[in-house]
């Protein structure tokens, strides 16, 4: 056989010539695992403070619903009163409740608003009737057929009005 053979085992093929050097294969690895590592762990730690958020989130509505299903229960308790109730006692008693449901609402910063002598504004009311009325000013709330309801600042529920026309 020749000296100048392609298939020489003795001679570097061209596949050799090639290669890059074992010591950088093995630096860009090791930075591209532990920039995966790095981006995992990042996520990973996102993850769980989502999780942790969503927990304490569904715990504080649960607690919530608690509150609320207490006055559910207190109006179960009075539609099933006995019948002989005397009926001053009985409407005292639904009073209570009323007034413990206004202040779970208060608790949560749920007032209702007044919308009667107000301009309509369609931002905060629902006008479901219009009626001519020379006693009050075009786009007057005459009435309030459902209160409206605010949390802090946000509308809740709009009012549900009857708007003079002039």
């Amino acid at each position: 056989m020749s000296d100048d053979s392609p298939l020489d085992p003795g001679q570097p093929g061209p596949a050799a010539a090639d290669a890059p050097e074992p010591a950088e294969d093995t630096a860009t690895a090791l930075a591209d695992l532990k920039r995966d590592r790095d981006d995992l762990y990042d996520r990973l730690l996102r993850k769980t403070a989502e999780f942790d958020n969503y927990r304490r989130r569904i715990e504080r509505e649960r607690r919530e619903l608690q509150d609320l299903l207490l006055v559910v229960d207190d109006f179960d308790r009075a539609l099933t009163a006995d019948s002989g109730v005397e009926p001053g006692s009985y409407r005292k008693g639904v009073g209570l409740i009323h007034t413990e449901l206004n202040d779970l609402l208060r608790k949560y910063k749920v007032t209702p608003f007044d919308a009667v002598g107000a301009d309509f504004d369609p931002n905060v009311h629902q006008a479901v009737v219009h009626e001519m009325s020379p006693e009050h000013r075009e786009g007057e709330v005459i009435s309030e057929l459902r209160r409206g309801y605010m949390m802090g600042d946000k509308l809740l529920r709009p009012a549900m009005v009857k708007v003079a026309k002039a």
